[in-house]
């Protein structure tokens, strides 16, 4: 019986041929969250269909290539491959599940000059985005998720001391590595004070206008208040070049601000952010932000990002809209589905509830469901 890592199967989505994926979840499952790429084809046929009918039914599976199957850990995967080799099919199983590919990262490069060098850190099954930055054997994180052994291997891998950790503000969707990655390594953590509320954990308050300098004495990372996805929203400006934009701006629209069941309230702090804050930003900034939901927001370089001045003619939400009372109507009527477990999962990042790992995995599964789409 043949399997593949997930670092594997993603090695293998770049690849001229693609990877053909047959998931065998339930059909809700598989059309809530599945592996999609643009190397990708996939199938969702269960387990008890095969069995029943046998895969010579399903006229989708294909006999000339190689088949990956996937389900929830591994387990029923490695079934579905048996059943499709006894039958003449090329099959090998994903290790781990949707499991292990909801948990895998992978680095690409958005910057390299003398001064600084700027990672996007991709975790492609949950849509969400971290940076490292380097310079001068010094490095600066940015909403790093809860596996720390990412940015550490980079760390090594790079010859640099993590200096700084930042949350631009306290996720929902995904449990911060930010506190742990503080404790294993001796850099000072850094989130808003409004969004640890009632949290028992340290950290270090960040404040408007906030300048924290790291290795060449030119980079500079400014704390600039962006309130509306959380009420402590906050971004960083980089070199006066880069805007790691946290979950306020999107490539494809803004960030939610219903999660703390203030939708209004949220979306008027969002339209004075975009209107006093990021309208004072130049058309040439990088917007960089820590999630994205389609593969296809990835770009021809390999990272996720865009031109502010290209998202404001796209989206003109991104602008404020035609008025005050028209943004707020659109993004706090247009959100969809809540991140589940969200409540739990702010509960876990303010140092409130403690779980287990294999609870943190679960409290994860699922896409991202931060941003309020593109509505103009």
């Amino acid at each position: 019986m043949k399997s593949l890592t997930v670092k594997q199967l993603h090695q293998a989505m770049q690849t001229q041929d693609g990877v053909f994926l047959l998931d065998v979840r339930a059909a809700n499952a598989y059309q809530d969250w599945r592996i999609q790429d643009k190397g990708v084809v996939s199938a969702n046929i269960q387990n008890s269909k095969l069995k029943e009918f046998g895969p010579e039914a399903y006229p989708e599976i294909p006999k000339d290539k190689q088949v990956v199957t996937v389900c929830a850990k591994g387990v029923a995967a490695q079934e579905a491959a048996e059943m499709l080799l006894d039958k003449g099919y090329d099959a090998m199983y994903l290790e781990g599940g949707m499991q292990a590919w909801s948990e895998y990262y992978y680095p690409s490069l958005v910057n390299a000059s003398d001064d600084l060098k700027l990672l996007q850190v991709l975790r492609p099954a949950k849509g969400c985005l971290s940076y490292f930055l380097v310079s001068q054997g010094e490095a600066v994180v940015v909403d790093p998720a809860r596996h720390t052994q990412v940015y550490l291997d980079l760390a090594k891998e790079h010859g640099v001391e993590i200096r700084h950790i930042l949350d631009t503000h306290l996720h929902a969707d995904h449990i911060t590595g930010g506190h742990d990655l503080a404790a294993q390594t001796g850099a000072q953590y850094w989130i808003s004070a409004s969004e640890m509320k009632e949290a028992n954990r340290s950290y270090h308050a960040l404040t408007d206008g906030l300048k924290l300098e790291f290795g060449a004495a030119t980079l500079e990372v400014i704390a600039v208040p962006t309130p509306g996805h959380t009420p402590g929203s906050t971004s960083f400006l980089v070199n006066n070049q880069y805007l790691l934009s946290g979950d306020t701006v999107f490539v494809n629209g803004l960030g939610r601000p219903d999660l703390g069941g203030k939708a209004q309230e949220w979306a008027k702090m969002l339209y004075n952010t975009v209107m006093t804050k990021l309208n004072q930003l130049s058309d040439d900034m990088i917007v960089l932000p820590s999630h994205y939901s389609d593969y296809r927001e990835v770009t021809d370089e390999g990272y996720v990002g865009a031109v502010l001045g290209d998202l404001r003619a796209e989206n003109d939400l991104v602008s404020g809209g035609n008025n005050e009372a028209q943004f707020t109507d659109a993004v706090a009527s247009h959100n969809g589905a809540t991140p589940p477990n969200y409540e739990t999962i702010i509960s876990i990042n303010r140092g409130i509830t403690t779980v287990t790992d294999q609870e943190a995995s679960d409290l994860e599964v699922g896409p991202n469901r931060c941003a309020v789409k593109h509505l103009a």
